[in-house]
């Protein structure tokens, strides 16, 4: 039956949550198309992760000179035109490299915007393109506050192409954007006030390291507005005046809306079909499937309880590779997924959360002082925490730490979490030595 059709598989999206499946999908001689509107690669590659970090890592150097000062002479100043130049110099290549791996495996890369015509059905601008199974993976778009003036705030993406860092930045928002891009902009010498809604930041992180890196960014300068409702942004002369609340209002030079993300549903065609979908995104079932059974969904679009993040996709798009391929009929099992916000210093977790221990009662909880450990001692790391979970079998369930190598430390951890090592299988893990795996396995009681 499939071979009526232009493809057994089509896509609509690029991202994390088609590529990375549909390329060793195609490997297998089935035939693939895929439709983007837009850069191929979707967000992370070309104006989230990617770029983010790329700005991010002069940020990391002037924390270090700064901790070694006396040790190292001179200070770090960073050059903002200069730095997101060379985040051109690493992104701008991606859209290429990942369409020529596409194009490798025989895949159609068919540009247009694609509307569901009916279950088999695409229309790309006008162009009907047919499929025996059918993936949406559309992603995320960034929210915008529905206020007088919003046209005068800016998105992540633009504030990622500022050919020159503004004077005074206003970042309306409390979660890991707004916290990053709060870092990023700081170091580089601009004065930033975060609003934000409520009285937290981070909310799903660990409140108690959240203050840390909250304090730490107040002493170097950034002010925190909280419980602060944004009502309207207005132009004064050369700035923009943010007012909130009852009459009050802040002054900026640029506004950057950070509130969140919203899933790309609209203009599908998601309603012609019955396919069910909210405002977190589209409903699937434990083998991906929308309400239309051979109509998939992958990626940031789904509505879902894991993380929105690049590796969830990536699990998801290779989950469908396997089930496409004939390989397994298995319904999807995720695997403990990690998180990150890459402020200075990170805040990384996977697994039981320590507020989850706590409550349940049932958890071992260790507590490290980072900063106490030679290895950290090296660097002069003077922020660094890390709560560790074990259940009642004293196997390793949940960890969450603050420190300049959050990220790295819990990357360490997975496999005993995921995998529930036993003591005896920690005992035979010999790591490189020195090094964050040691150091971080080394306090596995």
């Amino acid at each position: 039956m499939a071979n009526q059709y232009d493809y057994d598989v089509l896509y609509i999206g690029s991202g994390h949550g088609t590529f990375d499946g549909a390329i060793p999908l195609a490997s297998t001689g089935k035939r693939v198309g895929v439709i983007e509107t837009d850069l191929i690669g979707g967000t992370c590659p070309n104006r989230g992760c990617n770029a983010k970090i790329t700005l991010d890592a002069p940020v990391q150097l002037a924390r270090l000179t700064e901790r070694l000062d006396g040790i190292v002479s001179g200070g770090i100043s960073i050059n903002w035109e200069q730095n997101e130049q060379h985040m051109h110099e690493v992104i701008d290549e991606l859209p290429t490299m990942i369409a020529g791996l596409m194009k490798s495996v025989n895949i159609d890369i068919i540009k247009g915007y694609g509307v569901l015509a009916d279950n088999h059905t695409v229309m790309v601008d006008g162009t009907p393109k047919t499929a025996d199974k059918i993936v949406i993976s559309t992603g995320q778009h960034p929210h915008r506050l529905e206020v007088p003036g919003n046209d005068l705030m800016h998105d992540s993406e633009e504030f990622m192409n500022l050919k020159r860092l503004p004077r005074q930045i206003v970042i309306i928002g409390a979660g890991y954007i707004s916290l990053e891009f709060a870092t990023i902009a700081n170091a580089a010498g601009a004065q930033v006030t975060v609003m934000t809604h409520g009285d937290r930041v981070l909310r799903k992180f660990y409140q108690p390291y959240v203050d840390q890196v909250v304090a730490d960014l107040k002493s170097r300068g950034v002010q925190f507005i909280y419980d602060a409702k944004v009502t309207e942004v207005e132009k004064a002369a050369d700035n923009f005046v943010v007012h909130y609340n009852d009459d009050q209002q802040v002054t900026a030079s640029w506004v950057l809306d950070a509130t969140g993300r919203n899933p790309n549903v609209d203009g599908l065609g998601l309603n012609k079909l019955g396919i069910k979908y909210n405002r977190n995104g589209i409903s699937v079932n434990d083998h991906l499937q929308t309400s239309v059974d051979n109509i998939y969904a992958s990626g940031d679009v789904i509505d879902k309880d894991q993380p929105k993040l690049t590796p969830t996709a990536i699990f998801e798009s290779t989950y469908l590779m396997h089930q496409f391929a004939g390989d397994s009929d298995a319904p999807i099992s995720y695997p403990a997924i990690p998180s990150v916000v890459f402020t200075s210093p990170r805040i990384a977790k996977v697994g039981v959360t320590p507020e989850a221990a706590k409550d349940s009662g049932d958890f071992d909880i260790q507590t490290n002082h980072l900063p106490d450990d030679w290895y950290r001692k090296v660097t002069k790391e003077k922020i660094g925490d890390n709560t560790l979970i074990y259940n009642q079998q004293h196997q390793l369930v949940g960890a969450t730490e603050i420190s300049d190598q959050a990220e790295n430390a819990i990357n360490t951890l997975l496999p005993a979490i995921e995998f529930k090592f036993s003591a005896d299988q920690l005992g035979r893990l010999i790591t490189l030595f020195p090094s964050i795996a040691a150091d971080t396995l080394g306090q596995l009681s």
